[in-house]
Formats: C-alpha cells, sequence, structure tokens
C-alpha cells in the first residue's frame, strides 16, 4: 500500500500515512563493516551489497539517523546520491546544488519520482534551490490530472511522507524547514554546510540538524542521515571560489576562469 503505487481511496489508508514511525535514534556505522560488507543498525546485522569501487572510503563519519531501519544499504544511498549530482544541467553548473526525491517504499534500489537542481539565475527566484525545485516538480507531477497519479491536493501532500530526498549538500535552513514541513519519510544529504563554508560558499551557519531539532512538534518525523558520499560530492562546490582547484570531471577551465563543460 503506496500512494505513489495507486491514488489512496479510502480513509484508513490515508491514516496509516499519519503514524509517527518508530525505533528512532538509532545508529549506522559502516566504517568498520565495509570490507567484509555488512551494516549494523540498531544492534542488528543483516546482508550488505558491496561497496562500489568508486567509494575508497567511509560514507561518512556522520553517517547516523534517526529513523527506522527501512532496509536501504549503503550502496543504494550511494547510488541516489549520484543521481542527485546527474539532476545538474551540467557536471559544473555554478551552483551545483542537485537533488531526487525517491520511492524506498516498494523495496530494491527504489523509484525516482522527481529531481530538481538550483535555478536562482535561471528563473530570477532566489527561493528555488534544488530541493524546493524538486518539491515543487513532485507536487506538480502528482496532482497532473493527466499522470500517473492524478492525486487530490490532499493526496499529494500525505505522499511525501512515503518518500526519501536526496540533495549533494546539505539543506540551508529554507530548504530544510521545506523538508520537513512537508513529512518527508527521510533526508539524505552530502556536502555539509560547514564544508561549504571552508570552500568559501557563503551559507546561513544553521545546521539542518538543529532546523530538525526544532521541528519536534510537528506531526510527522523525518529520518535524517548526513555526510553520504562526500568523496563525490565535494567536487562540485570546491573549485568556484579556489581558482587553483580541479574541475569537476567533465570540465575544464575556460578563459573566465570558471570550470565549463569540456
Amino acid at each position: 500500500m503506496r500512494l505513489l503505487s495507486t491514488r489512496l481511496s479510502t480513509l484508513s489508508q490515508l491514516l496509516l500515512l499519519l503514524l509517527p514511525s518508530v525505533g528512532r535514534c538509532c545508529e549506522q556505522q559502516l566504517c568498520e563493516q565495509q570490507q567484509k560488507h555488512t551494516c549494523s543498525t540498531c544492534g542488528n546485522s543483516k546482508p550488505q551489497v558491496p561497496m562500489p569501487a568508486a567509494l575508497p572510503q567511509c560514507l561518512s563519519q556522520e553517517w547516523t539517523t534517526w529513523t527506522t531501519d527501512d532496509g536501504v544499504d549503503a550502496s543504494t544511498r550511494a547510488y541516489w546520491m549520484r543521481q542527485a549530482n546527474l539532476a545538474l544541467p551540467n557536471p559544473c553548473p555554478f551552483a551545483a546544488f542537485g537533488a531526487v526525491v525517491v520511492n524506498h517504499t516498494a523495496g530494491g534500489l527504489g523509484e525516482l519520482v522527481c529531481t530538481g537542481a538550483n535555478n536562482n539565475q535561471g528563473s530570477g527566484n532566489p527561493t528555488l534551490h534544488g530541493e524546493m525545485v524538486a518539491i515543487n516538480n513532485c507536487s506538480a507531477i502528482f496532482t497532473d490530472p493527466q499522470g500517473r497519479y492524478n492525486m487530490t491536493p490532499a493526496d499529494a501532500l500525505l505522499a511525501f511522507g512515503d518518500l526519501t530526498l536526496y540533495t549533494n549538500a546539505e539543506s540551508c535552513p529554507m530548504c530544510a524547514s521545506a523538508i520537513r514541513w512537508a513529512g518527508f519519510k527521510e533526508y539524505v544529504y552530502g556536502t555539509s554546510i560547514d564544508a561549504l563554508v571552508d570552500m568559501g560558499w557563503g551559507q546561513i551557519t544553521v545546521s539542518s540538524k538543529e532546523i530538525f531539532n526544532q521541528s519536534s512538534s510537528l506531526s510527522s518525523e523525518t529520518g535524517f542521515l548526513g555526510g553520504v558520499l562526500t568523496n563525490e560530492t565535494d567536487g562540485f562546490f570546491s573549485w568556484q571560489f579556489r581558482p587553483n582547484a580541479t574541475c569537476p570531471q567533465g570540465c575544464s577551465r575556460a578563459a573566465s576562469g570558471r570550470c565549463a563543460p569540456a
């Protein structure tokens, strides 16, 4: 039973989405287990898909979540973080913030629902960060009368409770708040706000973790997972304010000094 399989038709189905998740405050620590392909979750071990060759290090020292174990392994998290990178219009836009929204409820790898990339410059709208664009796109897809889901606005709002948002950089306070208001099941990010600041990015230095801590009065709960695949996501943000930094793969320094698609 999921909103993304068929449109909800009964009140009982709607109520199921309002039940809070259980088993909060568990930790997934993968650094020591990577070589033997196991994942220790809330005291239980389970088989783990081998880590991709492109992951020479632990996904993150911040690999900690506050949600139930939904069976999503590290290689699946890495796959979707790479899809967030691929949501960008090219490998080296200046504001390289990409996001994807995924349905993991059917198991397996999961299902892509929508994508988003920062569009401040293209739209003139300063609120169109990657996460906000993804949320807007999902809402449009859900409520499209000719589309796959054809949901009512009420059903569309509830649908976010089944979904995971992946973003290649930690959400700013605006986007983190939007994620909580939407009631996402999970939120997963790559490069941290602190890392962005170290690279020269101007940021409002309030972590998404702090936003989540201050949102405990909301009726929904959102799982939190940070620092995933930073050995790949960091490179999308390290060149903009560092003239000698390496451009992302597929890009080179143009005469302007910016990285541009090769």
